[in-house]
């Protein structure tokens, strides 16, 4: 793959539909545009080249029976490949690996300890439900990754991206709890300490903004949303406008949503989205 200046834009690249638009400094400060670990074309061409489909250098091509692909699904390596996933990946791996046996946790429970364990069990629950709900809304045209893992630990649960838009999925267990929710922090009943969801899923989509923008080569805005489950009430802050709060039961409605992206659009970002090697510089 030939080498880029710092700044330099594959093809012309597009902002809210305008060409020519000036690239955003915190994009540019990644030093250009591009999918990380996508290997060289056979046909000689950068798959950084690539645009949306929408003008400049088409990313989707077509095969011999009429019907499109695109060229940087096909040479993803396949440890690379994210679309995979299961919901609650990273947790299903952390219970994996934990050493501590039933034995060892009934006793701890026995002595009023709260294994960690259990807190990954309770979030597992909480992602295998909520995952479950989204992958219904692939019938509809929509796709979804989960256990996108960032740089520092942090996780997106799910990226569900489709004719709606793209949305940073958090799902968070609430088990008959009453909830209220503020413009940072989430306060569970039973519980001594605030928690810092909506904080999280915030910062959490902002960097995947940055990352799907940087390798689609468009402007990609990641909208947050928060999906508490099992709650037995909610209580949301008027003052929170930018993070959406939905119960489990209402985690299917984002499917209806419509009319923000291009069909050639979504299938670049999802292409772009299920590369791990991308995530590496959220």
């Amino acid at each position: 793959m030939r080498p880029r200046d710092r700044g330099d834009v594959a093809g012309p690249h597009r902002f809210n539909g305008r060409p020519g638009g000036l690239v955003p400094p915190l994009l540019r400060h990644y030093g250009g545009w591009g999918v990380v670990g996508v290997r060289e074309r056979p046909d000689g061409n950068d798959a950084n080249e690539a645009n949306d489909g929408i003008g400049g250098k088409a990313a989707r091509k077509t095969s011999a029976n009429g019907k499109a692909y695109d060229p940087e699904r096909l040479f993803l390596p396949p440890d690379d490949d994210l679309a995979p996933n299961r919901p609650g990946e990273t947790l299903r791996a952390r219970l994996d690996a934990s050493g501590t046996g039933r034995v060892a946790l009934a006793l701890a429970r026995c002595l009023g300890r709260r294994p960690v364990e259990d807190a990954w069990r309770r979030a597992l629950a909480a992602e295998q439900a909520v995952g479950a709900a989204l992958e219904e809304l692939t019938a509809g045209g929509w796709d979804v990754v989960h256990s996108i893992v960032l740089p520092g630990d942090a996780v997106i649960a799910h990226l569900l991206i489709g004719p709606g838009g793209v949305f940073g999925v958090a799902a968070k267990p609430a088990h008959k709890a009453r909830v209220q929710v503020g413009e940072t922090l989430v306060r569970v009943s039973r519980e001594r300490h605030p928690r810092p969801y909506v904080r999280e899923i915030r910062h959490d989509c902002v960097r995947a903004s940055l990352v799907l923008s940087r390798g689609c080569g468009f402007l990609v805005q990641v909208r947050p949303v928060l999906v508490l489950v099992g709650a037995g009430s909610v209580e949301v802050s008027p003052a929170l406008e930018d993070v959406q709060v939905l119960e489990e039961a209402q985690a299917a409605a984002l499917g209806a949503a419509g009319g923000v992206l291009h069909p050639s659009r979504a299938d670049r970002i999802h292409t772009v989205a299920r590369n791990r090697r991308v995530w590496l510089w959220a």
